[in-house]
């Protein structure tokens, strides 16, 4: 095998571990339709893994080039939508999160504005931050079986988030969003830990974890839209001295 042909079924390599989190969310559904939302979440977390690496892999062997002939951000949204968004509607449905018929509007509410959002071009920012809440449904569905918030609150805020994906605030993505990115990568494999250890404990964890998943959780949510408001330093010219 020629040194050309090493390096396209590297990249080719990559585009199969970004499309095993096709098979990541399948597994999930199975899981849910058990009923074993505790299954569910372990494989949506290990599918999560996989989307926070298969990026960096995917520039590091440069795939638009060695395997031109898969789209890897098409890829990528569809295993997103997916894993964040219809298997986490799914959940919305059938768990005790809200009685009949909440959970199904609320779920086709997440499904609908979820595919819209997907699908528009604005969704990034040039500082590779969200526009709108980037449909990241999963992370808030696991928060909602680790708190069991009042079916008036858990409706509140899927309606917030559903049109908040919608406006023109900022949302970080934690890995490619340079600014403040030695704290938010920590605070994202923090909550990431967390949520594991809250789906091992069958979302009955101790209270230090519930605190530390609510406060990364946002973190998380909210960090973009601070960094809007709060203008980001630029580098000024040192000043010259009159003699």
């Amino acid at each position: 095998m020629t040194t050309q042909q090493r390096t396209k079924a590297l990249a080719f390599s990559v585009h199969l571990l970004t499309g095993s989190g096709a098979a990541l969310a399948l597994m999930a559904l199975v899981s849910a339709t058990k009923g074993d939302w505790a299954a569910m979440f372990a494989w949506l977390i290990v599918a999560l893994i996989v989307d926070g690496i298969d990026g960096p892999l995917a520039r590091k062997v440069d795939t638009k080039t060695n395997a031109s002939n898969w789209d890897g951000a098409i890829l990528d949204l569809v295993i997103d939508y997916l894993n964040y968004v219809f298997i986490p509607a799914y959940a919305l449905i059938y768990s005790d999160l809200l009685p009949s018929p909440y959970g199904l509007i609320a779920a086709l509410l997440v499904a609908l504005t979820g595919v819209v959002y997907f699908a528009d071009v604005r969704m990034k920012a040039v500082d590779n931050c969200f526009v709108g809440f980037p449909a990241a449904w999963q992370m808030l569905v696991l928060v909602f079986l680790v708190f069991t918030p009042p079916v008036w609150l858990t409706m509140a805020i899927v309606v917030t988030l559903a049109f908040a994906q919608f406006v023109p605030l900022k949302f970080i993505h934690p890995v490619r969003t340079v600014r403040w990115r030695k704290v938010n990568l920590p605070v994202l494999l923090i909550w990431a830990a967390l949520a594991a250890w809250s789906v091992w404990e069958r979302f009955t964890p101790g209270d230090a974890v519930k605190i530390g998943l609510l406060l990364t959780s946002v973190w998380l949510l909210f960090v973009g839209i601070v960094m809007q408001l709060v203008p980001e330093r630029k580098p000024g010219k040192s000043p010259v001295s009159a003699e």
